[in-house]
Protein backbone atom coordinates (compact mmCIF):
# COMPACT_ATOMS: atom_id res chain seq x y z
CA UNK A 1 0.00 0.00 0.00
CA UNK A 2 2.78 2.09 0.84
CA UNK A 3 4.48 1.40 -2.35
CA UNK A 4 1.50 2.55 -4.19
CA UNK A 5 0.75 5.98 -3.01
CA UNK A 6 4.83 6.41 -3.66
CA UNK A 7 4.41 5.59 -7.19
CA UNK A 8 1.67 7.61 -7.78
CA UNK A 9 3.40 11.05 -6.27
CA UNK A 10 6.22 9.94 -8.32
CA UNK A 11 4.18 9.68 -11.78
CA UNK A 12 1.86 12.80 -10.96
CA UNK A 13 5.38 14.62 -10.27
CA UNK A 14 6.82 13.73 -13.71
CA UNK A 15 3.85 14.51 -15.78
CA UNK A 16 4.03 18.17 -13.57
CA UNK A 17 7.65 18.79 -15.19
CA UNK A 18 6.89 17.51 -18.68
CA UNK A 19 3.92 19.87 -18.93
CA UNK A 20 6.38 23.00 -17.64
CA UNK A 21 8.67 22.17 -19.78
CA UNK A 22 6.13 21.97 -22.99
CA UNK A 23 4.79 24.64 -22.06
CA UNK A 24 8.16 26.82 -21.89
CA UNK A 25 9.20 25.10 -25.18
CA UNK A 26 6.27 26.57 -26.84
CA UNK A 27 6.29 30.05 -25.62
CA UNK A 28 8.03 32.52 -28.40
CA UNK A 29 10.16 35.74 -27.22
CA UNK A 30 7.24 37.72 -27.77
CA UNK A 31 5.59 36.17 -24.46
CA UNK A 32 8.95 36.57 -22.84
CA UNK A 33 8.93 40.31 -22.78
CA UNK A 34 4.98 40.47 -22.23
CA UNK A 35 5.59 38.79 -19.22
CA UNK A 36 9.25 40.74 -18.10
CA UNK A 37 7.37 44.44 -18.81
CA UNK A 38 4.31 42.69 -16.80
CA UNK A 39 6.27 42.16 -14.05
CA UNK A 40 8.41 45.56 -14.09
CA UNK A 41 4.70 47.32 -14.25
CA UNK A 42 3.68 45.42 -11.20
CA UNK A 43 7.05 46.12 -9.37
CA UNK A 44 6.69 50.05 -10.43
CA UNK A 45 2.91 50.18 -9.41
CA UNK A 46 3.95 49.10 -5.86
CA UNK A 47 6.81 51.43 -5.45
CA UNK A 48 4.61 53.73 -6.11
CA UNK A 49 2.09 52.55 -3.71
CA UNK A 50 4.90 52.66 -0.85
CA UNK A 51 5.68 56.21 -1.48
CA UNK A 52 2.29 57.74 -1.37
CA UNK A 53 1.71 55.94 1.75
CA UNK A 54 4.48 56.90 3.49
CA UNK A 55 3.21 60.01 5.18
CA UNK A 56 -0.16 58.08 6.01
CA UNK A 57 2.29 55.84 7.68
CA UNK A 58 4.23 58.03 9.20
CA UNK A 59 0.96 60.21 10.56
CA UNK A 60 0.16 56.69 12.05
CA UNK A 61 3.44 56.63 13.28
CA UNK A 62 3.29 59.29 15.25
CA UNK A 63 0.13 58.66 15.96
CA UNK A 64 0.94 55.49 17.58
CA UNK A 65 4.34 57.44 19.57
CA UNK A 66 1.67 59.60 21.12
CA UNK A 67 -1.01 57.06 22.28
CA UNK A 68 2.24 55.42 23.44
CA UNK A 69 2.79 58.35 25.60
CA UNK A 70 0.47 58.25 28.68
CA UNK A 71 -1.48 61.19 30.11
CA UNK A 72 0.47 61.21 33.15
CA UNK A 73 3.81 61.23 31.08
CA UNK A 74 2.52 63.95 29.21
CA UNK A 75 1.61 66.44 31.94
CA UNK A 76 5.50 64.97 33.39
CA UNK A 77 7.57 66.24 29.97
CA UNK A 78 4.87 69.44 29.84
CA UNK A 79 6.32 69.96 33.70
CA UNK A 80 9.55 69.83 32.83
CA UNK A 81 9.42 71.79 30.33
CA UNK A 82 7.85 75.03 32.11
CA UNK A 83 10.45 73.79 34.91
CA UNK A 84 13.10 74.81 32.71
CA UNK A 85 11.91 77.87 31.51
CA UNK A 86 11.49 79.18 34.35
CA UNK A 87 15.07 78.29 35.55
CA UNK A 88 16.32 80.35 32.30
CA UNK A 89 14.16 83.02 32.95
CA UNK A 90 15.10 83.04 37.02
CA UNK A 91 18.72 83.12 35.64
CA UNK A 92 18.67 85.81 34.10
CA UNK A 93 16.53 88.24 36.23
CA UNK A 94 19.20 87.13 38.99
CA UNK A 95 21.63 88.42 36.37
CA UNK A 96 20.14 91.72 35.56
CA UNK A 97 19.03 92.24 39.56
CA UNK A 98 22.91 91.66 40.21
CA UNK A 99 24.42 93.73 37.56
CA UNK A 100 21.85 96.59 38.86
CA UNK A 101 22.62 96.11 42.69
CA UNK A 102 26.16 96.54 41.16
CA UNK A 103 25.62 99.42 39.50
CA UNK A 104 23.28 101.09 42.44
CA UNK A 105 25.81 100.06 45.06
CA UNK A 106 28.47 102.18 42.58
CA UNK A 107 26.14 105.24 42.08
CA UNK A 108 25.66 105.04 46.03
CA UNK A 109 29.62 104.60 46.66
CA UNK A 110 29.97 107.85 43.91
CA UNK A 111 27.11 110.22 46.09
CA UNK A 112 28.97 109.30 49.33
CA UNK A 113 32.70 109.94 47.98
CA UNK A 114 30.99 113.47 46.35
CA UNK A 115 29.16 114.37 49.47
CA UNK A 116 32.69 114.05 51.43
CA UNK A 117 33.78 116.03 48.48
CA UNK A 118 36.47 112.88 47.81
CA UNK A 119 34.91 112.37 44.48
CA UNK A 120 37.39 112.07 41.49
CA UNK A 121 36.53 111.02 37.97
CA UNK A 122 39.53 110.11 36.00
CA UNK A 123 38.19 111.12 32.75
CA UNK A 124 40.95 113.81 31.75
CA UNK A 125 43.54 111.25 29.90
CA UNK A 126 40.56 110.34 27.81
CA UNK A 127 40.02 113.82 26.32
CA UNK A 128 41.00 114.68 23.02
CA UNK A 129 41.82 117.84 21.40
CA UNK A 130 38.62 119.05 19.18
CA UNK A 131 38.95 120.12 15.80
CA UNK A 132 38.72 123.58 15.40
CA UNK A 133 36.45 123.31 12.25
CA UNK A 134 34.01 121.60 14.89
CA UNK A 135 34.01 124.40 16.84
CA UNK A 136 31.06 127.17 16.27
CA UNK A 137 30.59 130.74 17.33
CA UNK A 138 27.33 131.86 18.03
CA UNK A 139 26.95 135.68 17.67
CA UNK A 140 24.42 137.63 18.38
CA UNK A 141 25.68 140.60 21.10
CA UNK A 142 26.71 143.80 20.33
CA UNK A 143 29.08 144.71 23.23
CA UNK A 144 31.44 141.74 25.00
CA UNK A 145 30.24 138.70 26.47
CA UNK A 146 30.49 138.42 30.12
CA UNK A 147 28.74 135.42 31.64
CA UNK A 148 26.87 132.52 30.90
CA UNK A 149 24.87 129.47 32.17
CA UNK A 150 24.05 126.14 30.56
CA UNK A 151 20.32 124.38 31.48
CA UNK A 152 20.78 121.44 33.34
CA UNK A 153 19.22 119.42 30.19
CA UNK A 154 22.14 120.68 28.05
CA UNK A 155 19.56 122.10 25.56
CA UNK A 156 19.90 125.82 26.21
CA UNK A 157 22.74 128.60 26.80
CA UNK A 158 21.79 131.83 28.80
CA UNK A 159 24.44 134.56 28.01
CA UNK A 160 24.91 138.33 29.03
CA UNK A 161 26.69 140.79 27.72
CA UNK A 162 28.09 144.36 28.73
CA UNK A 163 24.92 145.50 25.98
CA UNK A 164 22.76 144.71 28.90
CA UNK A 165 20.86 142.10 26.64
CA UNK A 166 20.43 137.97 27.78
CA UNK A 167 20.27 136.04 25.21
CA UNK A 168 18.64 132.49 25.24
CA UNK A 169 20.71 129.81 22.61
CA UNK A 170 19.37 126.46 21.09
CA UNK A 171 22.74 123.88 21.98
CA UNK A 172 22.06 121.63 19.08
CA UNK A 173 20.66 124.10 16.47
CA UNK A 174 22.95 127.35 17.39
CA UNK A 175 19.92 129.62 16.85
CA UNK A 176 18.55 132.49 19.00
CA UNK A 177 15.55 131.08 20.47
CA UNK A 178 14.48 134.19 22.34
CA UNK A 179 16.34 137.84 23.70
CA UNK A 180 15.77 139.96 26.63
CA UNK A 181 16.57 143.30 25.46
CA UNK A 182 18.25 145.84 27.52
CA UNK A 183 16.10 148.79 28.78
CA UNK A 184 16.20 152.56 29.42
CA UNK A 185 17.07 154.00 33.04
CA UNK A 186 14.37 153.61 35.07
CA UNK A 187 13.15 150.57 33.77
CA UNK A 188 12.08 147.71 36.11
CA UNK A 189 11.81 144.62 34.76
CA UNK A 190 15.21 144.60 32.51
CA UNK A 191 18.92 145.44 32.81
CA UNK A 192 19.67 149.15 32.37
CA UNK A 193 23.54 148.85 33.52
CA UNK A 194 25.78 146.22 31.94
CA UNK A 195 25.54 142.50 33.57
CA UNK A 196 28.32 140.72 35.40
CA UNK A 197 27.09 137.53 36.09
CA UNK A 198 24.52 134.87 35.71
CA UNK A 199 22.71 131.72 38.02
CA UNK A 200 20.54 129.05 37.37
CA UNK A 201 19.03 126.65 39.67
CA UNK A 202 19.54 122.61 39.28
CA UNK A 203 15.97 122.45 38.39
CA UNK A 204 15.95 124.60 35.82
CA UNK A 205 13.49 126.68 37.34
CA UNK A 206 14.72 130.16 37.69
CA UNK A 207 17.27 132.18 36.70
CA UNK A 208 19.30 134.92 37.91
CA UNK A 209 21.13 137.74 36.64
CA UNK A 210 23.27 140.40 38.66
CA UNK A 211 24.16 143.84 37.05
CA UNK A 212 26.56 146.91 37.86
CA UNK A 213 23.42 149.21 39.09
CA UNK A 214 23.20 146.81 42.25
CA UNK A 215 20.08 144.34 40.99
CA UNK A 216 19.86 140.90 40.92
CA UNK A 217 16.76 139.56 38.32
CA UNK A 218 14.81 136.76 38.19
CA UNK A 219 13.66 134.90 35.31
CA UNK A 220 11.20 132.40 34.49
CA UNK A 221 13.99 130.44 31.88
CA UNK A 222 11.33 128.73 30.44
CA UNK A 223 9.73 131.76 28.79
CA UNK A 224 12.38 134.20 30.22
CA UNK A 225 9.18 136.52 31.63
CA UNK A 226 10.61 138.63 34.24
CA UNK A 227 9.46 137.64 37.84
CA UNK A 228 10.75 140.00 40.55
CA UNK A 229 14.11 141.66 41.74
CA UNK A 230 16.41 141.77 44.88
CA UNK A 231 18.17 144.74 46.00
CA UNK A 232 20.20 145.86 48.94
CA UNK A 233 23.82 145.22 47.53
CA UNK A 234 25.35 149.04 48.07
CA UNK A 235 27.86 147.84 44.62
CA UNK A 236 27.80 146.18 41.54
CA UNK A 237 26.72 142.38 41.71
CA UNK A 238 29.97 140.21 40.77
CA UNK A 239 28.91 136.92 41.33
CA UNK A 240 25.68 134.52 41.72
CA UNK A 241 25.25 130.85 42.50
CA UNK A 242 22.43 128.89 43.42
CA UNK A 243 23.54 126.10 46.04
CA UNK A 244 22.55 122.99 44.44
CA UNK A 245 18.63 121.30 44.91
CA UNK A 246 17.53 124.12 46.37
CA UNK A 247 16.46 127.83 45.84
CA UNK A 248 18.90 129.59 48.06
CA UNK A 249 20.80 132.05 45.84
CA UNK A 250 24.21 133.30 47.26
CA UNK A 251 25.20 137.09 45.51
CA UNK A 252 28.33 138.47 45.95
CA UNK A 253 29.19 142.51 44.96
CA UNK A 254 32.01 144.85 44.94
CA UNK A 255 30.55 146.06 48.26
CA UNK A 256 32.43 143.48 50.15
CA UNK A 257 29.37 141.71 50.97
CA UNK A 258 27.66 138.54 50.39
CA UNK A 259 23.77 137.91 51.26
CA UNK A 260 22.11 134.90 51.16
CA UNK A 261 18.37 135.17 49.32
CA UNK A 262 15.15 132.60 49.41
CA UNK A 263 13.90 132.82 45.77
CA UNK A 264 10.94 130.62 46.76
CA UNK A 265 10.03 133.20 49.40
CA UNK A 266 10.92 136.43 47.26
CA UNK A 267 12.68 137.48 50.80
CA UNK A 268 16.56 138.22 51.43
CA UNK A 269 18.11 135.99 54.46
CA UNK A 270 21.39 137.37 55.91
CA UNK A 271 23.99 139.42 54.98
CA UNK A 272 28.36 138.10 55.57
CA UNK A 273 31.16 139.58 55.79
CA UNK A 274 35.19 139.30 55.74
CA UNK A 275 36.43 140.34 52.46
CA UNK A 276 38.60 143.50 52.50
CA UNK A 277 38.41 144.65 48.62
CA UNK A 278 35.54 144.02 46.22
CA UNK A 279 34.67 140.59 45.84
CA UNK A 280 35.09 139.28 41.90
CA UNK A 281 34.00 135.52 42.33
CA UNK A 282 31.58 132.92 43.48
CA UNK A 283 30.63 129.53 43.66
CA UNK A 284 28.91 126.74 45.50
CA UNK A 285 27.81 123.08 45.40
CA UNK A 286 25.73 121.34 47.75
CA UNK A 287 26.44 122.31 51.21
CA UNK A 288 24.86 125.35 52.51
CA UNK A 289 28.91 127.03 52.41
CA UNK A 290 30.11 129.05 49.18
CA UNK A 291 33.66 130.02 48.31
CA UNK A 292 34.45 133.38 47.13
CA UNK A 293 37.53 135.37 45.83
CA UNK A 294 38.13 138.83 46.86
CA UNK A 295 40.32 140.58 44.28
CA UNK A 296 42.69 142.64 45.55
CA UNK A 297 42.69 141.24 49.06
CA UNK A 298 44.39 138.48 47.65
CA UNK A 299 42.10 135.96 49.86
CA UNK A 300 40.00 132.72 48.85
CA UNK A 301 37.15 132.19 51.53
CA UNK A 302 34.82 129.72 52.26
CA UNK A 303 31.78 130.85 54.19
CA UNK A 304 30.53 127.95 56.26
CA UNK A 305 26.42 129.52 56.90
CA UNK A 306 25.47 127.30 59.40
CA UNK A 307 28.22 127.66 61.60
CA UNK A 308 28.98 131.29 60.98
CA UNK A 309 32.20 130.72 60.07
CA UNK A 310 34.72 131.36 57.27
CA UNK A 311 37.88 129.73 56.14
CA UNK A 312 40.52 132.11 54.52
CA UNK A 313 43.01 131.23 52.34
CA UNK A 314 46.45 132.91 50.90
CA UNK A 315 48.48 131.89 47.80
CA UNK A 316 48.13 134.18 44.50
CA UNK A 317 50.29 137.30 44.38
CA UNK A 318 48.21 139.60 42.72
CA UNK A 319 44.66 140.10 42.35
CA UNK A 320 41.92 136.80 42.30
CA UNK A 321 39.81 137.13 39.81
CA UNK A 322 37.80 134.18 39.77
CA UNK A 323 36.55 130.40 41.14
CA UNK A 324 34.97 126.91 40.60
CA UNK A 325 34.56 124.42 42.96
CA UNK A 326 35.63 121.02 41.31
CA UNK A 327 34.07 119.25 44.35
CA UNK A 328 32.85 119.78 47.67
CA UNK A 329 36.56 120.06 49.44
CA UNK A 330 38.60 121.58 46.14
CA UNK A 331 38.10 124.23 43.84
CA UNK A 332 40.51 126.31 41.17
CA UNK A 333 41.42 129.82 41.11
CA UNK A 334 43.05 132.50 38.39
CA UNK A 335 44.43 135.79 38.96
CA UNK A 336 46.13 138.83 37.40
CA UNK A 337 49.28 136.89 38.33
CA UNK A 338 48.70 134.61 35.41
CA UNK A 339 48.55 131.69 37.89
CA UNK A 340 46.09 128.72 37.97
CA UNK A 341 45.55 126.92 41.14
CA UNK A 342 44.41 124.36 42.95
CA UNK A 343 43.04 124.35 46.82
CA UNK A 344 41.59 122.28 49.42
CA UNK A 345 39.37 123.26 52.19
CA UNK A 346 42.02 121.27 54.66
CA UNK A 347 45.13 123.44 53.77
CA UNK A 348 45.77 127.94 54.09
CA UNK A 349 47.93 127.07 50.76
CA UNK A 350 47.31 126.43 47.49
CA UNK A 351 48.24 121.98 46.91
CA UNK A 352 49.09 122.87 43.13
CA UNK A 353 49.59 126.15 41.04
CA UNK A 354 50.72 126.54 37.56
CA UNK A 355 52.57 129.94 37.12
CA UNK A 356 52.47 131.82 33.83
CA UNK A 357 49.83 129.15 32.77
CA UNK A 358 48.65 131.16 29.65
CA UNK A 359 52.25 132.62 28.86
CA UNK A 360 53.54 136.64 29.27
CA UNK A 361 53.32 139.60 27.00
CA UNK A 362 55.22 142.26 26.30
CA UNK A 363 59.08 143.48 25.55
CA UNK A 364 62.33 141.62 26.86
CA UNK A 365 62.82 143.10 30.66
CA UNK A 366 59.11 143.72 30.67
CA UNK A 367 57.37 140.97 30.07
CA UNK A 368 53.83 140.26 32.37
CA UNK A 369 51.92 137.09 32.71
CA UNK A 370 48.52 137.33 30.94
CA UNK A 371 45.89 137.56 33.27
CA UNK A 372 43.47 134.14 33.69
CA UNK A 373 40.11 135.87 33.26
CA UNK A 374 38.08 132.89 33.91
CA UNK A 375 38.23 129.14 35.12
CA UNK A 376 35.80 126.34 34.77
CA UNK A 377 35.55 122.61 36.35
CA UNK A 378 34.30 119.95 35.15
CA UNK A 379 32.67 118.63 38.68
CA UNK A 380 33.84 115.54 40.58
CA UNK A 381 36.38 114.76 37.71
CA UNK A 382 40.16 115.64 37.05
CA UNK A 383 39.30 117.88 34.49
CA UNK A 384 39.67 121.96 34.40
CA UNK A 385 40.06 124.43 32.15
CA UNK A 386 41.41 128.68 31.95
CA UNK A 387 41.08 131.42 29.64
CA UNK A 388 42.83 134.24 29.02
CA UNK A 389 43.12 136.77 25.93
CA UNK A 390 46.18 134.70 24.50
CA UNK A 391 43.93 133.78 22.17
CA UNK A 392 43.50 129.76 23.77
CA UNK A 393 41.45 128.39 26.28
CA UNK A 394 43.76 125.62 28.35
CA UNK A 395 42.28 122.29 29.50
CA UNK A 396 44.25 120.86 32.51
CA UNK A 397 44.26 117.65 34.13
CA UNK A 398 44.56 117.44 37.71
CA UNK A 399 47.27 115.24 39.83
CA UNK A 400 46.10 112.09 41.87
CA UNK A 401 44.69 113.69 44.93
CA UNK A 402 44.89 117.53 43.24
CA UNK A 403 48.38 117.77 43.78
CA UNK A 404 50.20 118.88 40.23
CA UNK A 405 48.73 120.66 37.07
CA UNK A 406 49.48 119.25 33.34
CA UNK A 407 48.54 120.90 30.14
CA UNK A 408 46.09 118.46 28.25
CA UNK A 409 45.52 121.17 25.34
CA UNK A 410 44.66 124.04 23.87
CA UNK A 411 42.01 125.15 22.05
CA UNK A 412 41.96 128.62 19.79
CA UNK A 413 39.69 130.92 20.83
CA UNK A 414 40.10 135.06 19.26
CA UNK A 415 39.44 137.37 22.51
CA UNK A 416 39.00 137.70 25.84
CA UNK A 417 37.65 135.18 27.52
CA UNK A 418 35.13 136.37 30.53
CA UNK A 419 33.24 132.79 30.96
CA UNK A 420 33.57 129.81 30.54
CA UNK A 421 30.87 126.64 31.43
CA UNK A 422 31.69 122.84 31.23
CA UNK A 423 28.20 120.84 30.41
CA UNK A 424 26.63 118.69 33.30
CA UNK A 425 27.64 115.74 30.97
CA UNK A 426 31.25 116.50 29.60
CA UNK A 427 30.79 116.47 26.51
CA UNK A 428 31.06 120.32 25.83
CA UNK A 429 32.92 123.53 27.09
CA UNK A 430 31.36 126.97 26.50
CA UNK A 431 33.75 130.00 26.35
CA UNK A 432 31.62 133.55 26.16
CA UNK A 433 34.33 136.04 24.65
CA UNK A 434 34.07 139.59 23.91
CA UNK A 435 36.81 142.24 22.75
CA UNK A 436 37.27 143.65 26.19
CA UNK A 437 37.65 142.29 29.64
CA UNK A 438 34.48 141.98 31.38
CA UNK A 439 35.05 144.13 34.54
CA UNK A 440 36.57 147.03 32.14
CA UNK A 441 38.42 148.33 29.24
CA UNK A 442 42.37 147.64 29.70
CA UNK A 443 42.89 146.63 26.26
CA UNK A 444 40.66 146.00 23.09
CA UNK A 445 40.98 143.32 20.69
CA UNK A 446 39.39 144.89 17.64
CA UNK A 447 39.78 141.27 15.92
CA UNK A 448 37.74 139.34 18.20
CA UNK A 449 34.16 138.88 18.27
CA UNK A 450 31.49 139.15 21.05
CA UNK A 451 30.14 135.80 20.93
CA UNK A 452 29.90 132.15 22.41
CA UNK A 453 32.25 129.30 21.32
CA UNK A 454 31.04 126.10 22.12
CA UNK A 455 33.82 123.50 22.25
CA UNK A 456 32.53 119.80 21.37
CA UNK A 457 34.86 117.51 23.97
CA UNK A 458 35.34 113.86 22.73
CA UNK A 459 36.51 111.23 24.97
CA UNK A 460 38.65 107.78 23.65
CA UNK A 461 36.89 105.03 24.19
CA UNK A 462 38.25 103.88 27.66
CA UNK A 463 36.42 102.50 31.11
CA UNK A 464 35.70 105.61 33.54
CA UNK A 465 37.84 105.14 36.57
CA UNK A 466 36.46 106.37 39.59
CA UNK A 467 39.23 107.38 42.97
CA UNK A 468 39.06 108.72 46.98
Amino acid sequence: MSSFFIKKKLVSSATNKGDLKRKSNTDDGKGRSKRFSKRMNEEISSDSENESADPGRKQQENEEDEIEETAQEKKLRLAKLYLDQLREEEDKKAEEESFEADLIAGRLQEDVLEQKGKLQRLIAKELKAPDPAEIRLLRGHKLPVTCLVITPDEKHIFSASKDCSIIKWDVESGKKVQKIAGGRKGTEDCHTAHILCMAISSDGKYLASGDMNKHIMIWDPETCKHLFKFTGHRGAISGLAFRRGTHTLYSASHDRSIKVWSVDENAYVETLFGHQDAITGLDCLSRERCVTTGGRDRTVRVWKIAEESQLVFHGHEGSIDCVQLINEEHMVTGGDDGAVSIWTVNKKKPLSSVKQAHGVRGSAGLEQPYWVSSVAALHNSDTVASGSHNSSVQLWKCGQGFRGLELLFSVPVNGFVNSLKFSNSGKFLVAGVGQEHRLGRWWRIKEAKNGLYIIPLKRQAKEQEVVQ
